[in-house]
């Protein structure tokens, strides 16, 4: 997709159509219950854009039902492998067609750079959805061994309705990361986005009814977490939920199953994640590319951050130079305009949430050695700059904590075996990054980092073949990604047949 300026992406923004205050059930928009309606606002302006709907228990209701019926009447959950192959392929060619549109919807809604919403609805998620699609018809059962009195098949079968709780800071990469595997399994879904965030999951539903997916298999609810996503995770009629947000809204959810159906329920949760740079490293350009990435990237939005960056002493002041430089070259603005790297905090409370944890950090006594923090108060909208803590301790909140937001501690550590003693010191395991040129450390560090990804030699959460997930109170042994995102979607069942010789 070819880069257009900020003012094509603006005359975009004027022709998108908002999906308005509905959610989508069996196949069409239908106006909730209780006609409540929610405003969503610009994060880099603070204007309303528009409304959604404020989705209560009855909608929730309404939406399990439709795909309850769908579930059992066969159309999708009892259909040919390749039929549902089929739709996720042409699910993925229309969102790859209307990827432009949906970017600039996101990036309105959410607060994204356009640059980073265009790489991932243009790319990430129609590869997402075409993964899975062609994953259909290449996942196998197995006969187990007998003697010749018995035939013992092992199958899997979709669980049934999954309820799918999305976070607002990927809306439509994690609603791939859900939906995909979910579909491709036979189950049907009632999908809740976020409630700063519903806009392009909304229209994607209409895209996979365009792409022949039956109506009542995808619904979706927007609303806030204490009414419909209590709702989903209380009904006794989900068959299994699937959650990605803060640790303190998972533990709802498993309190939710025990006093409901005891369904299954995946949890990608927090992280507190490392970027460990042992004294072999050579501090290239490309170590503090992926050290600025790591802890940036969606403005430090992302429960894989790296916001933790551990640092032998040995080579601790020349990262720190080139990390604050670095750093401060970063461009924060218009989330429209393709040149802006970092847009503004996701709402006002939680720009002051991130800034509290400056404010935190200053009174630990840890050294500011970039302070944009404030740079941008000055903006409309919800704007916090980069800013790089110099002498962070492990013990201080900054250091424990998940920050959330453009906030950097460098650690000064000395040794691979202090290294991983502080990496481990948390309560998250989700991610960590790894830079050595001794294979062994490397290997050595991978064994015992707890967490669900160790990325050696780069910063990365792989791709779509791996799965993703925490250790911890990071997660549960559900992942997205990979094969592995199957499994918590489908049930295994065993056939057992007796056999008489003749």
């Amino acid at each position: 997709m070819n880069e257009q300026d900020r003012s094509y992406y603006a005359r975009v923004a004027q022709s998108v159509r908002l999906p308005g205050a509905m959610a989508f059930i069996d196949g069409a928009y239908v106006a909730p219950a209780s006609g409540g309606v929610m405003e969503t606002r610009n994060p880099a302006t603070g204007e309303v854009i528009g409304t959604v709907a404020d989705c209560q228990v009855a909608d929730v209701d309404r939406a399990v039902a439709a795909a309850r019926r769908a579930f059992n009447d066969g159309a999708w959950s009892r259909s040919a492998p390749e039929e549902r192959k089929r739709v996720l392929l042409r699910l993925a060619h229309l969102v790859r067609a209307h990827s432009e549109r949906l970017a600039v919807l996101e990036s309105l809604d959410s607060g994204k750079p356009i640059r980073d919403c265009l790489r991932e609805i243009g790319t990430e998620v129609p590869a997402t959805f075409e993964w899975y699609a062609e994953l259909i018809d290449k996942t196998f059962g197995k006969v187990a061994p007998t003697g010749a009195d018995a035939c013992a098949l092992i199958i899997k079968e979709p669980l049934g309705v999954a309820g799918l709780v999305l976070p607002w800071n990927f809306p439509l990469l994690m609603a791939a990361w859900k939906l995909a595997p979910a579909l491709a399994s036979g189950c049907s879904a009632v999908v809740k986005p976020a409630e700063q965030t519903s806009l392009s999951t909304l229209r994607l539903a209409e895209l996979a009814m365009e792409a022949g997916l039956p109506p009542g298999v995808l619904n979706v609810v927007p609303g806030m977490g204490e009414s419909a996503g209590r709702a989903i995770g209380c009904h006794n009629d989900i068959d299994v939920v699937s959650f990605t947000g803060s640790t303190e809204v998972g533990r709802y959810f498993l309190r939710y199953s025990s006093d409901s159906n005891l369904k299954p329920v995946g949890l990608e949760m927090g992280g507190k994640s490392p970027f460990i740079v042992l004294a072999d490293a050579p501090v290239t350009e490309e170590l503090i590319e992926n050290a600025i990435t790591s802890a940036f990237w969606n403005g430090g939005q992302n429960c894989s951050a790296n916001m933790r960056q551990l640092v032998d002493v040995a080579v601790r002041e020349e990262f720190l130079q080139r990390v604050v430089e670095r750093a401060g070259r970063i461009v924060v603005g218009d989330p429209l305009d393709p040149r802006t790297q970092l847009g503004p905090m996701i709402t006002p409370e939680h720009r002051d949430r991130v800034l509290g944890y400056v404010a935190q950090g200053k009174a630990e006594g840890a050294q500011l050695a970039l302070d944009l923090a404030h740079a941008h108060d000055d903006r409309p909208g919800w704007f916090v700059g980069p800013t790089v803590f110099s002498s962070m301790s492990a013990d201080m909140k900054i250091a424990r904590e998940e920050i959330f937001g453009p906030v950097l501690g460098v650690i000064g550590v000395r040794g691979l075996e202090e290294a991983l003693a502080v990496a481990n010191d948390t309560e998250y395991g989700l991610h960590a990054t790894v830079y050595t040129r001794d294979l062994n450390n490397a290997l050595v560090a991978a064994r015992r980092l707890a967490c669900g990804t160790v990325a050696i030699n780069g910063f990365t959460e792989g791709d779509i073949k791996t799965p993703f997930g925490g250790y911890k109170r990071s997660g549960s042994l559900a992942r997205d990604k990979g094969t592995e995102a199957m499994d918590q979607y489908l049930q295994a069942k065993t056939v057992w047949m007796t056999v008489r010789q003749p």
